[in-house]
């Protein structure tokens, strides 16, 4: 279906009517309507029956093989391997492996030489030789990259810790930076939380330099064997490479003189810091890389293996597998209960089940149960400030976020609670919390307020993703929706908040994705923020915006937006058509007036018709980050939640259509 040249929605193709006939042209939208309805109702029995009986949902999270590798790399490390386990990674490890003999980082991407390198190390410790055609693919392949020299810090951090890479050669990260106070450039919360949780226990390897006998040679995956890094030219002194690489030439000299009780001190102190910090099931944070380097670090330390700490900490990671009807075990980087339980709670709310129905009643219990009470490290910089919000996983209670509240609070109001009173003084917290994370700029980031010093990604250890929390448009958006529909649309930091999304729109209209794929879910996350918040659909960012969205409608009538829209310019609004972004793109278009367009009439007919039988939808591509580029994330239940929230606003309209708390004078 195509839009028409004189500007109609064309949605009389469906009927085969003339499109210049009113009557049909009505006839047929009514025709979507219904068809959408009817889509709709499946994907509730759908989600419905995949609720746990606790209350919660939770689909799987999908990133790349080196959780897998790196988890048998771990094991080897302490000597825990069995067998069992080794074939069953291993399994899973052989079957992402593309035709070229490569690893990539999300489906349809490019291969990537970091993961390769740790697959292939991987299943050399499965037992698979290094002349089997995959391998030898494989090998090949990563000597045309530059080999293990041109590797990120992070893979040649576990190949020294076999004696695979020297440890001279990796940047220095001494233990002596759990002195710094937080007013000092480089202090441990200058880190985003998810760096800072994995960067503490890293300075005790790095102290330590432990060297496991290595099984068997890597040869193979250097250029040249015999010099494995060859000597790479400083940048310029005067710019800040050049800087922070002579920097980490000092902390290597330093580490040779460093004094030993200095040094066993500051060791001692991430020591506490890591235990003080692992959750009630004895992960770290929620996410499986703190919880593995943790493990190591202690183990240094001398934590031996049946040490309460380290046997719930052991245990822990193992719940982070999902094994696979083949027999094949994935490890997930994290769980995420509590986003994907507000997510369904409003996509199954907004199309249409009942406020007090039984479903909705018991993830609002559960969701209630997850509220964080205490203090964590975000009160560093927010010391005033008292606590209130959810987390994104099932245990993570230092680190609650700022996105999830918003959503929990919006999920939260759209149920009609047995307690009231219980559920409203929930969200009092969770709204008071989130108004006293914004950041000086009027923004909101994901975990900490004002988590923007630029020196963190300077470091040369920290070549693996973003390593800081600044305010992003998603988060902000979504807090900006939470706030107006409380009724504070109109409250001086929600105005703030509004004028630093306007700012921040791009030339072409869209806002930039920081954790979904990523104009499309940028904007499909602020558009609506800014009509709930009393924007008008007339408002020129409202229009600009829509009008984009309109402008990247792929052909089929879809929406999608690729990966490398972070890196390459051509990418961003282009991609293959999915179910979570084409969601997006019509939530925003929804709330932006064009629900009786042809952009919008072809866009829920193209979720329709993906639709299978069941009642979900089929998403193999990655629509979610952890990383922009970095490190891309497939939610499995992205592709259930988001169209159903599409087609139930599409079908019901807005559930908050009759706000009265505007946004005046923005």
């Amino acid at each position: 279906m195509t839009a028409t040249t004189d500007g109609s929605t064309g949605a009389a193709n469906i009927t085969g009517a003339p499109a210049d006939d009113p009557t049909d042209t009505r006839t047929a939208a009514n025709d979507v309507t219904d068809i959408a309805r009817r889509a709709a109702e499946r994907s509730v029995e759908h989600l419905l029956g995949r609720q746990d009986e606790q209350g919660w949902w939770k689909g799987d999270l999908a990133t790349n093989v080196t959780m897998d590798a790196e988890d048998l790399l771990l094991r080897q490390f302490l000597g825990i391997q069995d067998p069992e386990t080794t074939r069953a990674a291993a399994l899973f490890i052989r079957g992402e492996q593309l035709g070229d003999g490569t690893w990539n980082t999300f489906y349809g991407g490019p291969g990537d030489l970091s993961a390769t390198i740790e697959a292939y190390v991987a299943l050399r410790l499965a037992g698979d030789r290094p002349d089997e055609p995959h391998m030898a693919r494989a090998s090949g392949w990563i000597r045309d990259q530059g080999g293990i020299a041109a590797a990120r810090v992070f893979t040649r951090i576990w190949l020294a810790l076999f004696g695979w890479w020297k440890w001279d050669d990796l940047p220095e990260l001494p233990p002596e930076l759990m002195f710094f106070p937080k007013w000092v450039p480089l202090n441990i919360y200058d880190f985003g939380c998810w760096a800072r949780q994995t960067i503490v226990p890293l300075t005790i390897v790095s102290a330590k330099r432990p060297v496991r006998p290595a099984p068997f040679a890597l040869d193979e995956l250097h250029t040249d064997p015999d010099h494995p890094n060859p000597p790479r030219k400083l940048a310029p002194p005067a710019s800040w490479d050049g800087l922070f690489q002579r920097l980490d030439k000092g902390l290597h000299l330093y580490h040779k003189v460093a004094p030993r009780p200095l040094r066993r001190i500051a060791m001692n102190v991430a020591a506490r810091w890591i235990i003080e910090r692992q959750e009630n099931d004895g992960c770290w944070g929620g996410i499986q890389p703190p919880a593995v380097y943790s493990v190591i670090a202690l183990h240094l330390l001398g934590y031996d293996l049946d040490h309460p700490v380290m046997k719930a900490g052991l245990a822990s990671l193992d719940r982070f597998a999902v094994h696979r009807e083949d027999g094949a075990r994935m490890i997930e980087a994290c769980q995420s209960p509590v986003w994907d339980t507000c997510l369904a709670t409003i996509a199954l709310a907004d199309a249409g089940l009942r406020p007090d129905h039984p479903a909705l009643v018991k993830a609002a219990d559960w969701m209630l149960a997850e509220e964080i009470t205490r203090p964590g490290d975000w009160s560093v910089r927010k010391p005033e400030l008292a606590p209130g919000g959810w987390a994104f996983e099932f245990h993570n209670d230092n680190y609650p976020d700022i996105d999830d509240t918003a959503e929990v609070v919006l999920a939260l109001r759209r149920v009609r609670h047995p307690d009231p009173a219980r559920l409203e003084a929930a969200i009092a917290r969770g709204v008071r919390w989130n108004l006293g994370m914004q950041s000086r700029n009027g923004a909101w980031g994901a975990f900490d307020a004002d988590n923007t010093s630029a020196f963190p990604n300077r470091l040369p250890f920290c070549d693996f993703g973003e390593v800081i929390d600044p305010p992003s448009a998603d988060v902000t958006g979504h807090v900006v929706e939470m706030l107006a529909v409380e009724g504070l649309a109109k409250h001086p930091r929600t105005r703030e908040g509004i004028e630093w999304l306007l700012a921040e729109q791009e030339a072409c209209g869209a806002w930039f994705g920081r954790w979904g794929v990523n104009y499309v879910y940028g904007t499909g996350s602020v558009v609506p923020a800014l009509i709930t918040a009393g924007l008008p659909p007339g408002h020129p960012a409202i229009r600009r915006a829509v009008d984009w969205l309109e402008s990247v409608q792929n052909d089929d009538g879809g929406w999608g937006e690729d990966l490398r829209s972070y890196q390459e310019e051509k990418w961003i609004g282009h991609g293959e058509s999915t179910a979570s972004q084409t969601a997006w793109a019509l939530l925003a278009l929804l709330a932006g007036g064009r629900r009786d367009t042809a952009s919008v009439t072809r866009g829920v007919t193209w979720l329709t018709e993906a639709q299978q039988a069941d009642g979900s939808w089929d998403e193999p591509y990655f629509t979610g980050t952890g990383f922009p580029w970095d490190f891309s994330i497939n939610y499995h239940l992205y592709r259930q939640v988001f169209p159903l929230t599409a087609l139930g606003r599409y079908v019901h309209g807005d559930p908050f259509a009759d706000r009265t708390d505007a946004a005046e004078g923005v």
